[in-house]
C-alpha cells in the first residue's frame, strides 16, 4: 500500500525554472529521510543518480552537478517532497524519481523533465 506519486515535470528552456513534488502514502512520512533521484535518457532505474536528500530532522545534501540551483524541502503535514529547480540546463534532462535513501521504497512511476531550447 506504500506509493510515491511524482508530478510537476515538463518541458522548459535552458535558465528556466521547475518544481517538482513527490506525494507519499502508506508510511510514517516525518520520520524517513527522502531524496529525489533522476535517470538519464537511455539509463535504467537501478543506475539512477543521487540528486539531493533531506533527512527527517530538515538537514539537506546535494549533489555537485546542482548544488546551488536545487533546492530540497518537505512538508511532513502533506506528506510531500519537493524540489525546486531553478537555473536548469540541458544535461538536467532526465526523469526524476522520488524514494528514501539507501532502503527504497517501491519506486513510482517518475516525472519527466525536459531542458531544451
Amino acid at each position: 500500500q506504500v506509493q510515491l506519486v511524482e508530478s510537476g515535470g515538463g518541458l522548459v528552456q535552458p535558465g528556466g525554472s521547475l518544481r517538482l513534488s513527490c506525494a507519499a502514502s502508506g508510511i510514517i512520512f516525518s520520520i524517513y529521510n527522502m531524496a529525489w533521484y533522476r535517470q538519464a535518457p537511455g539509463k535504467q532505474r537501478e543506475l539512477v543518480e543521487l540528486v539531493a536528500t533531506i533527512t527527517s530532522g530538515g538537514s539537506t545534501n546535494y549533489a555537485n552537478s546542482v548544488k546551488g540551483r536545487f533546492t530540497i524541502s518537505r512538508d511532513n503535514a502533506k506528506n510531500t517532497v519537493d524540489l525546486q529547480m531553478n537555473s536548469l540546463k540541458p544535461e538536467d534532462t532526465g526523469v526524476y524519481y522520488c524514494n528514501r535513501p539507501f532502503s527504497s521504497l517501491p519506486w513510482g512511476q517518475g516525472t519527466q523533465v525536459t531542458v531544451s531550447s
